[in-house]
């Protein structure tokens, strides 16, 4: 009860504990991952395609993929030979009406953490358009900055990126604010002239572009690029639009 934040419209929390404490009086939850699993999830289904969050990166991916006659992204960012990874770059092409299973240990494994709750990926790029969906639930809206993890003991590392695209949402939402939201939104208004900048400073983009992935950083960081609204329907990431704007 003391963690909840239910006395507010607005919540924030960090993490797969943070999103056990909000789910009570939740009406809607928002995934941030913003390097790389939600901007990867907005570029895709922007351009048509469906996407399934997976946890694992084991071979029950592979099989969890044939259930779903989907396609399975590669476990690293790797893409070589045309296909598609969590690098946001491997998915700008991806055609329409394709599937697509997308392991990744934070945004996925949040996504599939909320039960019954409408639930939605959300990012720097499709910030504002997301809040314009949310505002339909007035209260209870959690937004949930994924974070990372440290590699050696596999505890939550928070990731000024995900704080940043939180704040983003939080920003263009209407409502009471807790002060953990009051904070993400006053982390996105100190940064959101430099967004690239930020990114590319952190220490998540500092390793995504010592690897090789500079473009990952840069379309992260790209605030409002997108009107695409992604939520999760039938364990699936879909438009929440339909073609020419109509509700899903």
């Amino acid at each position: 009860m003391y963690y909840d934040q239910r006395t507010f419209d607005i919540r924030c929390e960090w993490g797969a504990e943070g999103l056990l404490a909000l789910l009570p009086g939740s009406r809607a939850v928002v995934v941030v991952d913003v390097l790389s699993f939600s901007t990867s999830v907005d570029i895709a289904v922007d351009n048509g395609a469906i996407v399934y969050p997976y946890r694992s990166r084991d071979h029950t991916a592979a099989d969890y993929a044939r259930s779903r006659n989907a396609l399975l992204a590669n476990s690293t960012r790797e893409f070589e030979g045309g296909g598609y990874s969590l690098s946001p770059s491997s998915l700008l092409s991806i055609p329409a009406g394709t599937a697509l299973v997308l392991p990744s240990p934070n945004g996925s494994t949040l996504s599939l953490s909320t039960g019954d709750i409408p639930t939605y990926a959300g990012s720097l790029r499709n910030a504002t358009a997301l809040a314009g969906a949310l505002q339909q639930y007035e209260t209870g809206i959690s937004i949930i900055p994924a974070g990372e993890r440290w590699k050696e003991q596999q505890t939550l590392r928070p990731a000024i990126e995900d704080l940043v695209g939180a704040g983003a949402i939080i920003h263009a939402l209407k409502g009471t604010r807790s002060p953990e939201a009051e904070t993400a939104a006053a982390a996105y208004n100190k940064f959101r002239d430099d967004l690239a900048s930020i990114l590319s400073a952190s220490s998540s983009g500092k390793e995504l572009i010592g690897r090789g992935f500079e473009e990952d950083v840069r379309l992260a960081a790209a605030h409002d690029a997108s009107d695409c609204v992604p939520v999760l329907k039938n364990e699936a990431y879909r438009s929440y639009f339909e073609p020419g704007g109509a509700k899903a």
